[in-house]
């Protein structure tokens, strides 16, 4: 069982920046891909971004390519989405989420929200314009 706790959400101003964490209890952090999901008022979670293992290779939405980033740091068992230029559509709660990636798995596996087997409780993210 891996807990996912999401931190550093909040309110911010259109075109302003914030940093989302998610910190994995787990001693095997790098046995799992990563990813960020987004659910806004009444509508479907989304796929936001996405991360291997190794961080060979990351994955996005076209709603935020080229503003958010995501990395990970597997020393402290941590993923992070970096916002830049924030849009008020970016206004949603957040989720961490988590897969066991060892073997082989298809790029489409890292897009699709049944792939991830853990999940954070979400983090609001606020952005007025």
């Amino acid at each position: 069982q891996v807990q996912l706790v999401e931190s550093g959400g909040g309110s911010v101003q259109a075109g302003g920046s914030l940093r989302l964490s998610c910190a994995a209890s787990t001693r095997t952090f790098n046995n799992y891909a990563m990813g960020w999901f987004r659910q806004a008022p009444e509508k479907e979670r989304e796929f936001v971004a996405a991360i291997t293992r190794s961080s060979i290779s990351t994955y996005y939405s076209d709603s935020v390519k080229g503003r958010f980033a995501i990395f990970r740091d597997n020393a402290k068992s941590t993923v992070y989405l970096q916002m830049n230029n924030v849009k008020p559509e970016d206004t949603a709660v957040y989720y961490c989420a988590a897969f066991d990636s060892r073997g082989t798995y298809s790029r489409n596996s890292y897009f699709r929200r049944t792939s991830y087997r853990y999940w954070g409780q979400g983090i609001q993210v606020v952005v007025s314009s």
